[in-house]
């Protein structure tokens, strides 16, 4: 079957965004323009079964994300996650998004190198090429090592050229990233000790962060 002219270029990259910050949006914003996506979706976690419970409410986090992307194609906020009940698996919201799509649109999983390395611990995790293309996001400080399943994984699947992925799902590539030395740990990390986060974060999210009092060290 032909591709449709008008097939969507979607990418999709979650976490739980505790806070949202300039390592999360440049990176996203630079795969997004390189692949040329429609839309990139950021997909706030509820519950991430593989992280420790945020420090902030589910709402406050979205809020944060919202306020990020406004005004900023393609980027945007889907919050399907924070509207179940159970756990944030990957695998349900692939399911769920494509549900959402034509047949031919293409649907790209962001992933740090440390969360492909992890893989193997994620609920259906040998399920998920089934609805998307992998995009590995490099850098230069990664130190994990991918395991043999990993490695057999990239060995049938791996394509050198992310822009020569073809179909709508079931390949992995990797981009390489502008390394930017900031986490949310550590954004948490200077907030809760009085000390300055401007320009770690968007100038919006900070004005959220101070307005409502949040990471601060409880007294």
């Amino acid at each position: 079957m032909a591709r449709r002219s008008d097939a969507r270029r979607i990418g999709v990259l979650g976490g739980t965004f505790d806070p949202v910050h300039i390592g999360h949006l440049r990176g996203a914003l630079e795969v997004a323009e390189y692949l040329q996506f429609d839309e990139l979706r950021l997909i706030p976690s509820a519950r991430p079964p593989h992280r420790d419970t945020p420090q902030v409410s589910a709402a406050q986090r979205l809020a944060m994300v919202e306020l990020a992307v406004a005004d900023v194609p393609p980027l945007r906020v889907d919050d399907r996650e924070l509207k179940r009940e159970r756990p944030s698996y990957t695998i349900d919201t692939l399911e769920s998004l494509r549900g959402e799509l034509a047949a031919d649109d293409q649907v790209f999983l962001l992933l740090g190198w440390d969360a492909f390395c992890g893989l193997p611990s994620w609920h259906r995790w040998e399920e998920l090429l089934q609805h998307c293309h992998m995009l590995v996001l490099q850098r230069p400080d990664a130190d994990s090592e991918a395991s043999e399943a990993l490695r057999n994984l990239l060995a049938a699947r791996s394509v050198n050229d992310p822009q020569a992925i073809v179909g709508v799902a079931g390949q992995i590539s990797f981009i390489w990233q502008t390394p930017l030395a900031v986490s949310a740990t550590q954004i948490r990390q200077r907030l809760a000790e009085g000390r300055s986060v401007r320009y770690l974060v968007p100038d919006s999210v900070l004005a959220y962060i101070h307005a409502h009092g949040l990471y601060r060290a409880p007294n």
